[in-house]
């Protein structure tokens, strides 16, 4: 969360117009449940679907820095998994939820 943190006050400034440096008093329960309340359209959701994104196709018609994004976070996943693969196993976890509650799946037709 702390090297998304620009992301994420973009986005509360884009989606919710909250400050969040001008916003001392707001809860922690209040500030999870408004970030996992983020759209796809804010600038930590687009980079979140670059980051998350496992299609080779999509993957392969990303810009120059859509691609070192996914790569970037690609490596840095692979570098946390072997430093430490017992709380990487917990973050990811906490991660998949949080990213399930923000962009939840569309029921199929």
């Amino acid at each position: 969360m702390h090297d998304d943190w620009a992301l994420i006050e973009a986005s509360f400034a884009a989606q919710y117009g909250i400050r969040l440096r001008s916003n001392k008093d707001m809860p922690f329960s209040e500030f999870t449940a408004l970030l996992a309340g983020l759209m796809p359209e804010t600038p930590l959701g687009q980079i979140v679907a670059i980051r998350s994104e496992k299609d080779r196709k999509v993957i392969k018609s990303f810009s120059r820095e859509q691609k070192k994004i996914h790569r970037d976070w690609q490596l840095r996943i692979a570098n946390k998994k072997l430093e430490d693969p017992v709380s990487y196993e917990k973050e990811m976890a906490d991660l998949s939820l949080m990213l399930s509650r923000m962009f939840p799946s569309k029921p199929n037709k």
